[in-house]
């Protein structure tokens, strides 16, 4: 008979619980609770989140079912589906971006030395958005098209270890390239993005601030070559060559150095 910890009590061990608990107090999210604190909120939804539970009722059955367990998973009492309903709605949410950003910074440096492959030290990241369709009826507040609601997820991602750095939720009807204004910039790092993305002044702001991005063209795109870099034959295969281009109304080199165009995209 196995008397050690569970599986899922191994992993919360690296949770930063002293970080967690400093968080919960700034935001009061224990003020006033009887039955499930913050960090219980946290080891169900996580629990949830890594047995690809469903539904609240979903998480409910399943841990019903394992009453003896919950202690050893840190758990005081059996979950009802109606408190962690009201613990979901009623927490500040701002708890969990915060315990969120400090779990990514300690993600991020284990893979600061990953390999990408590629001849660069910089860091690289992947720029993209998705939409999320939602029940109209019940997110009345998000509405998208006239049968559905939506919101949009607009993600940052550090490809060396493939953690999201950024994270923005905003209406569907946000539009991918409205992102770059409040952005978070690095200078030095690249910014991989399609072509939605495509916008000279905004790609001009984030030029200016030392930031480097890849992108594509789009048919008939208003812009001219300034200049090319030599590469070499491996280092062109990369899709990193270098080129700067200027738009029509003269921001040169809008590209410093690293707008990679598809060349099938602008012939013919």
């Amino acid at each position: 008979m196995n008397v050690g910890k569970t599986l899922f009590a191994q992993i919360m061990e690296f949770v930063p619980w002293t970080s967690f608990s400093r968080i919960v107090d700034r935001y009061a999210g224990n003020a006033g609770v009887r039955r499930m604190t913050c960090a219980e909120q946290f080891r169900v939804m996580s629990f949830a989140q890594l047995t690809w539970r469903e539904s609240l009722r979903d998480i409910e059955v399943t841990l019903g079912a394992n009453a003896s367990k919950l202690y050893a998973m840190g758990l005081r009492h059996r979950v009802h589906r109606s408190t962690l309903t009201d613990a979901n709605d009623a927490r500040d949410w701002r708890i969990w971006a915060d315990v969120a950003a400090v779990l990514i910074r300690r993600a991020r440096k284990l893979y600061s030395d990953s390999d990408l492959g590629l001849e660069l030290n910089n860091t690289v990241y992947a720029l993209d958005a998705t939409t999320i369709d939602l029940c109209l009826s019940v997110f009345d507040s998000a509405p998208f098209r006239s049968t559905k609601a939506a919101v949009k997820l607009h993600t940052l991602l550090d490809l060396r270890g493939a953690i999201p750095a950024f994270i923005h939720i905003s209406s569907g009807k946000m539009h991918e390239v409205k992102v770059l204004d409040f952005l978070p910039i690095e200078a030095g790092a690249f910014y991989v993005m399609d072509r939605g993305y495509l916008d000279f002044a905004r790609l001009y702001r984030l030029h200016q601030t030392g930031a480097f991005f890849i992108t594509r063209a789009k048919r008939g795109m208003d812009a001219r070559r300034v200049y090319s870099s030599a590469t070499s034959p491996h280092r062109a295969a990369d899709g990193l060559n270098a080129e700067g281009f200027a738009d029509s109304r003269g921001l040169e080199s809008v590209g410093r150095a690293g707008v990679a165009l598809d060349v099938d995209d602008v012939s013919g």
